[in-house]
């Protein structure tokens, strides 16, 4: 997860690579009998939906492993997913496969390296046969999945891929695809809402971590061009994070030195949504100045149906964990995934471009007239929660009125 220069570094490319990957021996020395080949359930990605019927199809697997297997997610400020879907979503996936409960390990380092890094030695001494990580930073990445291969334990790289790292396999959204969706939906959202000679503030994720420069490989292909043909203006490019507060000191700063801006590239939502604060403050009225998100959070898309945020990059995670689950199940049992479960890789570049065996899911952006049909439907944030009676900003509708509007229930 090094900060990466490269154009398209670690872009998804279709791969019959996962083939030639063994699975781990690290169910082998149990009494438990190898499931035979025609035993096997051959599960795709495209398997996966809402109501998880697809992990019961794994259930022979918990008869023929042992062990558990510990999820290990980063934090709960770069993004509230984690807290809110991920770790249920992993639950549920585990339940549903048939891991008993006693052998489901779900954890958050709460932003601390030394955490994580502890919960990943514990879990090993508590008998995990297979971690799913989402690592905080590379470092931490590296030295978890260091001390996992010695101990004959794979890793699944979940949502984030550790550059330079040992895991066996990586479960993501084709994150190249999520940024050139940010920045088709910016320049979507600058001709719908009139903007005039558009003066964009590029922002981006923490430059440690691979995702974020996998995003601005993407929304930068797009707005580039506009750079270079003098459509768009790119008047300011901070240096990134994912901590809101600091992408709004950020902000502040490039918007000090350059108060003409009217349009800003914000790679999720958690960071959008102090500056979209701060831009009311200013009397920055709704449809005049886009900005763009990522994760569909309550907070996001009450911005986007009331006007100030033009759209937001949705990842439904619940394929994600079920993906990230169904490897995991196969690794504890001992048999290789099969092919038309891992439909990519990813290349990492610290490793001389070594193709990751990947599982590559697909994003997709929400405006205000698709929240209905995408994330209510879902159920992946309630309408009750959007459609409450709050006001966005002094003189603006509630969000009620904006429900209405955009016909949310």
């Amino acid at each position: 997860m090094r900060s990466v220069s490269k154009a398209l570094a670690g872009v998804a490319i279709a791969s019959s690579a996962a083939l030639l990957v063994a699975a781990c021996g690290s169910s082998g020395s149990n009494s438990v009998a190898k499931l035979p080949a025609s035993k096997v359930p051959q599960l795709s990605y495209m398997d996966f939906n809402l109501n998880f019927s697809a992990m019961t199809k794994l259930k022979i697997l918990a008869t023929h492993g042992t062990g558990k297997i510990a999820a290990i997610l980063p934090d709960t400020v770069s993004s509230t997913r984690y807290v809110e879907f991920d770790a249920p979503y992993l639950g549920k996936a585990m339940t549903d496969a048939g891991l008993p409960k006693s052998d489901q390990i779900i954890q958050n380092a709460q932003g601390s390296d030394a955490t994580q890094y502890a919960d990943a030695q514990a879990d090993i001494t508590k008998g995990a046969k297979v971690l799913i990580v989402d690592p905080l930073d590379p470092g931490t990445g590296e030295k978890i999945e260091a001390y996992a291969k010695k101990q004959g334990v794979p890793v699944i790289d979940y949502d984030r891929i550790t550059l330079g790292g040992s895991r066996r396999y990586y479960v993501s959204f084709n994150n190249v695809h999520v940024g050139v969706l940010l920045g088709d939906g910016l320049q979507s959202c600058i001709n719908n809402w009139k903007v005039k000679s558009p003066k964009v503030i590029v922002m981006r994720g923490d430059p440690t971590d691979n995702n974020a420069t996998l995003f601005a490989d993407g929304y930068l292909s797009v707005l580039n061009p506009l750079f270079a043909n003098k459509t768009y203006t790119d008047v300011a490019n901070p240096p990134g994070t994912w901590t809101p507060t600091t992408a709004l000191t950020e902000f502040q700063a490039a918007y000090t030195k350059n108060p003409d801006a009217n349009a800003l590239l914000s790679p999720n939502d958690e960071n959008a949504s102090p500056i979209i604060h701060f831009l009311q403050t200013k009397g920055i009225k709704p449809d005049t100045f886009p900005v763009t998100g990522q994760d569909a959070t309550l907070t996001g898309i009450q911005d986007i149906i009331s006007g100030y945020q033009c759209g937001t990059v949705y990842k439904p995670i619940y394929l994600e964990a079920q993906a990230a689950v169904a490897l995991a199940m196969y690794l504890r049992a001992d048999i290789t995934p099969p092919k038309s479960l891992v439909n990519g890789t990813v290349a990492d570049i610290d490793e001389h471009n070594y193709p990751v065996p990947s599982i590559l899911l697909t994003p997709e952006w929400v405006t205000a007239q698709t929240v209905q049909s995408t994330i209510v439907k879902d159920n992946f944030v309630p309408a009750s929660q959007i459609c409450s009676n709050a006001t966005p900003a002094s003189g603006q509708p509630t969000f009620a009125s904006d429900c209405t509007k955009y016909g949310i229930s």
